[in-house]
């Protein structure tokens, strides 16, 4: 059995809500193998929710970090500088949409509800790997995002998001190939359907889970775990060679033709 060791390494974990977050799967993940957490938390709001799941991984940060503030992000990238000196893992699971622009016509999103999704969802991909650049590149490490098949099918109800998502997938091809020189190796997991917080705003998704469950060669939806391990695998060196793919953790449904 091949055993993953992440001691002395630090991860940077953005997009944790709460227990169900895909974010805190891989984080809880990277703890068993050894690696020091920061938790980010985007407000007040879920601070106390973050602090608490930071409680049961000793050793674990938590600092606020909104997005679209560049200044959170430098002074998340100045503490870590002092705390860690180097981050080895990068977890980017952050993702927003307004819900009037997920539960209304595509064709009709506003402007301002466009640019939020993207901004919060893809461009913050490309921020805050670039604010942090400087401790990614020390040692060398693996960026993680999380992506969904919207990215490239059309999915009822999930408007916007698609859009962002596919945006998602072209920007981690795109960092793949002008970080690569620096080490740093860039991938996406793209995971079934999951009940999370922010899957729950999304209309009609207990239908899409059982459409998904009934489809998918596995004949089931997957498990947030399942996620979480496929985070670790691609964050640790038995993925070393493996960069700008987008890795598909659903039961196979993504392979399916009807």
């Amino acid at each position: 059995m091949v055993t993953i060791d992440l001691s002395g390494r630090h991860a940077l974990v953005m997009g944790v809500a709460n227990h169900r977050s895909l974010s805190w799967a891989i984080a809880q993940q990277l703890h068993q193998a050894g690696a020091r957490l920061c938790l980010t938390y985007a407000g007040e709001r879920l601070r106390a929710s973050v602090d608490e799941l930071a409680a049961t991984l000793p050793g674990t940060l938590t600092l606020e970090c909104d997005v679209t503030r560049d200044e959170t992000i430098d002074a998340v990238a100045q503490r870590l500088t002092s705390e860690f000196g180097a981050i080895e893992s990068l977890v980017h699971g952050i993702a927003f949409a307004r819900k009037e622009d997920l539960e209304g016509s595509f064709v009709a999103t506003p402007r301002d509800g466009f640019m939020s999704a993207l901004d919060v969802s893809a461009y913050s991909l490309l921020n805050v790997t670039n604010r942090v650049l400087p401790l990614l590149e020390k040692n060398g490490a693996g960026i993680v995002t999380l992506s969904y098949l919207a990215a490239e099918r059309a999915v009822p109800s999930y408007n916007v998001m698609g859009s962002a998502k596919a945006v998602l997938e072209q920007s981690v091809r795109q960092l793949a190939y002008e970080l690569g020189p620096k080490r740093i190796r860039v991938n996406a997991v793209s995971a079934g359907p999951v009940s999370t917080l922010a899957a729950r705003g999304i209309h009609g998704f207990t239908g899409m889970l059982k459409q998904h469950a009934e489809r998918a060669p596995l004949r089931r939806n997957v498990t947030k775990e399942e996620v979480g391990a496929c985070g670790l695998f691609l964050l640790s060196d038995l993925s070393s060679g493996i960069t700008g793919e987008v890795i598909y953790v659903d039961a196979g449904y993504s392979i399916m033709g009807w």
